[in-house]
């Protein structure tokens, strides 16, 4: 395929060249099918990039996004960097994309994915771990396929072992965080995986990374210190709903005890070559550490659940009354610390690698001393409970400002885009919550004829939701709906107690396969989903967005309430707060555009190809009793609403 000719004129009629009918792409690509919605993204992009602006996108499922903001970047000539919310898109736009723009662009691409460093491999620790013993048989099997696989992977990249459980304790071991990172001063530097994957992204004209590192790029810069990133021109934000959150998580800090026996860990590790005495007091400063974070964190876990009565899985406000009742632990938490970093700095002739611990040392006793002061009034400190495990963390209140001054500006031009931004027709929610000043705003209906595919099924009568018989009322309709589709269901909570609790009471009557989320890896789990006839899927949160499954295997849908955050939860709370001390409405600003946007993931689950059809049912009745239930319809699919499952049926048989 000859190279897309430098036709004269703009990047606008370049980018309408190739999208034409009978353009590069119809050329190149076999089944190609143009269609409007891409093309007037298309169109748009070329423009922001034309005017160096920002450009909010949605655009709806089937309007093929992805080829409609790689092609005019790479025609624009200047270096791209895109960000997705998941690795899982980040592969298939190297894989699948890619290629494809490559042949319509008829032109090599030099495109590299970035990921965060516990993707990769550390030489270094795979070095030292040889030295050490693992628990079990399954660790020492693990680890000898990872040593096996190092000599012979170029990139380092775990996702190249396709057998290696997620959850093995055994890899993060051999990877390195930023902390642990020894630099230019380790022996095996000329070799890193994390160096080699950089010195490749300094050479492509596209980068491709995920809203993780993006914001790990963004902290590094705000410290000062070197990019992780090369510098771009181009920022695209793909799966942009998700920034916010991830925003959320990455720049807020944290402790836990496996922060501080990691530390321990690696001292112990790093001191395997020293003389006798310093060997003897690095592991006696280890053990100390050790005792301490085991003493504060029990102190923690059990002051917060006094005071929060918590679940299995919740987070706690922390007061200062939780402080008060671990005032004496940080006092003997932070001396370990601080004894271990005495122990390296009095030492001669310190590896860097001992060097480097201490730095870690002391960076966690400053991190100690923020959270259980708890005084920065632009972040809300919590404790994160997990069965009988506690960390405390901090996570900043508003990250508009971050996320503006340090992700968006940092290209000349700045494209998001996702399937779902707008909440009502308009996409002011999304502006403020990402401190989007100006911006250019297209809104593209998907390419799917919802009217024909799919039909919306609301239940005429359902308790209300925080009654206690909700749940059994909900198991009746999932079976009821069940029975009409023939299994071939998704059937989605807002809690694990619910999901549990829906399976318990449909399995036993069931006359097909049922899988529930935690019995296996999400990965897994779809696989399983998609090669079983028939089978119901019970899953929470992580499953209403980033899956994919058309085809007959999903023909419905089901969503047990209207996906609110909880405002008992810290980071909920604190935002709701600062809303309503600004003189906004918490209610209507916040909770109901997120929970807007929440259900339509959901809903986008059902319908991913022009042939699907299928059931779309919220069991909710506040869509129907409630004022704000008027806007969650307002952004719905233009789908028919039924009451009636004999209209569900008789649609499912046409």
């Amino acid at each position: 395929m000859p190279e897309v000719p430098a036709l004269p004129g703009s990047l606008s009629e370049l980018v309408a060249h190739v999208f034409a009918d009978g353009g590069a792409l119809s050329s190149a690509l076999q089944g190609f099918e143009p269609r409007e919605g891409q093309r007037r993204m298309a169109a748009a992009l070329a423009e922001t990039l034309t005017s160096n602006g920002t450009l909010l996108v949605e655009a709806g499922t089937g309007t093929g996004k992805t080829l409609a903001y790689l092609i005019p970047a790479l025609l624009s000539g200047r270096r791209v960097l895109i960000s997705t919310g998941t690795k899982t898109l980040q592969e298939q736009i190297l894989s699948k994309d890619i290629p494809a723009v490559s042949v319509a662009l008829g032109r090599p691409i030099r495109a590299t994915v970035m990921k965060g460093r516990s993707n990769y491999l550390c030489l270094h620790r795979l070095e030292s771990a040889k030295a050490g013993t693992f628990k079990t048989m399954a660790d020492v099997s693990a680890y000898r396929t990872i040593a096996d696989w190092s000599d012979n992977t170029d990139t380092g990249d775990r996702a190249e072992i396709r057998d290696l459980p997620d959850d093995t304790p055994v890899w993060s071991e051999l990877t390195a965080t930023t902390e642990q990172c020894l630099g230019s001063e380790c022996s095996h530097f000329a070799d890193c995986f994390v160096m080699k994957m950089r010195q490749r992204a300094a050479e492509s004209e596209l980068v491709i990374v995920n809203h993780h590192l993006l914001c790990a790029d963004g902290s590094v810069r705000q410290g000062g210190f070197a990019e992780v990133i090369p510098e771009t021109d181009v920022l695209v934000i793909d799966e942009a709903h998700q920034l916010e959150d991830v925003a959320t998580q990455y720049f807020g800090f944290g402790i836990s005890h496996e922060r501080f026996d990691s530390i321990a860990r690696d001292a112990e590790r790093a001191a395997g070559g020293a003389d006798a005495e310093r060997l003897a007091t690095i592991k006696r400063d280890a053990d100390r550490l050790r005792d301490a974070s085991r003493a504060f964190f029990a102190a923690l876990h059990g002051s917060a659940f006094r005071l929060g009565a918590p679940g299995s899985s919740e987070r706690v406000r922390f007061t200062e009354e939780h402080a008060a009742a671990v005032a004496d632990d940080v006092v003997a938490l932070k001396a370990a610390l601080e004894a271990l970093e005495g122990t390296v700095a009095l030492a001669k002739e310190a590896s860097e690698e001992l060097l480097a611990i201490a730095r870690r040392a002391d960076h966690a006793r400053g991190d100690t001393a923020l959270l259980t002061h708890a005084d920065d009034a632009s972040f809300v400190f919590f404790v994160e409970m997990r069965g009988r495990h506690a960390s405390l963390r901090a996570a900043p209140i508003d990250v508009s400002t971050i996320v503006r001054t340090l992700l968006l500006e940092r290209a000349q031009a700045t494209v998001l885009t996702s399937a779902t931004l707008a909440v009502e027709g308009n996409f002011s929610y999304v502006r403020r919550r990402l401190g989007i000043e100006e911006a250019e705003e297209l809104r593209l209906p998907s390419e799917f004829d919802y009217r024909d595919q799919a039909i919306i099924y609301l239940p005429k009568k359902m308790p209300d939701p925080r009654a206690p018989e909700y749940g059994e009322a909900a198991a009746r309709e999932m079976f009821a709906l069940m029975r009409r589709t023939q299994g071939r269901a998704f059937l989605l909570f807002t809690s694990y107690a619910a999901m549990r609790h829906a399976y318990a009471l449909i399995a036993p009557h069931a006359e097909w396969p049922l899988l529930m989320q935690g019995d296996a890896p999400r990965s897994a789990l779809l696989e399983s989903f998609r090669r079983t006839p028939h089978a119901v899927l019970f899953a929470t949160a992580s499953f209403w967005q980033g899956v994919d499954v058309p085809g007959d295997a999903l023909s419905c849908v089901v969503i047990d309430k209207l996906p609110f955050v909880s405002p008992g939860d810290p980071i909920t709370a604190a935002r709701l707060e600062a809303i309503s001390a600004a003189g906004g409405s918490p209610f209507d600003d916040y909770q109901v555009p997120l929970a807007t946007l929440t259900l339509l993931q959901g809903m986008g689950r059902l319908i991913r190809s022009r042939q699907d059809r299928g059931v779309l049912a919220i069991l909710d009745p506040r869509l129907r009793t409630k004022g704000y239930g008027r806007r969650f319809l307002a952004s719905f699919p233009p789908a028919p609403i039924t009451h009636d499952l004999a209209l569900v049926e008789r649609f499912l048989a046409a």
